[in-house]
């Protein structure tokens, strides 16, 4: 397979998953936004945070209310992470590499993103915008379950898991440390609501209902980290993900050093001291944690793609 194809895969694979995660979280901001006082509310602003995208959200707003961060997030043609943009560059980069996917599969991305288009080009109302949401989200996984089912399990449908499971990984750590950051400022007012905000990190991730069969205790802070960061068993948890990366690793040549990167990254979960990371330092370790999943995205774009390393922005790749 031509390294140019590989990378196509690979990121189709990154920005399918990213348009359905920060859908996602637009659904569950808005419902945590009506569930919480209005002093306790996070507001929209830390979406754009989560994202990576302050400086050119700064650049074409002055403020950061739902109106113009939900614009900003699903529908901005200059940002390059906005839902509609990764469905896209998704659309661009499996035309690159159609020949190697079912048919089907690039009719219904194309078509996915067309209606998106439509979709955005107008205004867009809360229960409009809640519908249309879950129709990409839905859609996202029809494809990816499409894929699992009429595609050849080759190199080729390894490079979109490596994509999706990188992208997932990224997308679990962004929402901790700025979501965390919110439930551990240490406001005594806020405590009553702990329960509450950590619920909708759970179900920023799809989590909730996975986290209550395994963990079958009250909602708390060092559960719901060791949950979403070790839990081997939940596919949305960093070290599910990891494993996932390691997996396909191992069916491509070359594969070394990327494995050790990712090893890397599974020792620092497996040695973190969650109950002190809950009374601070959890940005500080997920600041870390991030960094080892950029050298495993360089890894891989040093070993199979280019020739030298380029980090993997939230907004886009090279």
């Amino acid at each position: 397979m031509l390294s140019r194809v590989a990378e196509n895969l690979y990121w189709y694979g990154r920005y399918l998953e990213r348009a359905e995660d920060l859908g996602r979280m637009v659904n569950v901001n808005a419902h945590l936004m009506l569930d919480l006082p209005g002093r306790l509310a996070p507001g929209w602003a830390p979406l754009v945070r989560i994202t990576g995208s302050q400086a050119l959200f700064d650049e074409l707003h002055d403020v950061a209310e739902e109106r113009q961060v939900v614009r900003f997030l699903l529908a901005e043609p200059r940002h390059g992470g906005s839902v509609l943009s990764c469905l896209g560059q998704a659309r661009e980069n499996l035309q690159a590499a159609r020949d190697l996917v079912p048919r089907e599969v690039w009719e219904q991305t194309n078509d996915l993103y067309l209606a998106a288009r439509e979709r955005l080009a107008g205004p867009l109302g809360k229960r409009a915008r809640h519908e249309f949401i879950v129709s990409v989200i839905r859609r996202c996984q029809q494809l990816i379950g499409m894929l699992a089912d009429t595609m050849s399990h080759d190199h080729a449908w390894d490079f979109i898991l490596l994509g999706r499971y990188h992208e997932r990984a990224d997308m679990t750590t962004r929402i901790l440390d700025v979501r965390s950051a919110h439930l551990l400022r240490g406001v005594e007012d806020i405590q009553p609501f702990d329960q509450l905000q950590w619920m909708s990190v759970l179900k920023s991730l799809t989590a909730y209902q996975m986290y209550r069969r395994h963990v079958r205790l009250r909602v708390n802070g060092p559960d719901v980290l060791r949950f979403l960061l070790g839990n081997p068993m939940f596919p949305r948890s960093v070290s599910f993900c990891l494993e996932a990366v390691a997996e396909r690793l191992h069916g491509l040549p070359d594969h070394e050093a990327a494995l050790v990167a990712v090893g890397r990254a599974q020792r620092m979960i497996d040695q973190a001291d969650l109950e002190r990371l809950v009374d601070g330092g959890l940005s500080a370790f997920v600041d870390r944690l991030q960094l080892e999943l950029i050298g495993i995205g360089d890894r891989i774009t040093v070993t199979w793609f280019r020739t030298a390393p380029t980090a993997a922005p939230v907004s886009g790749n090279a």
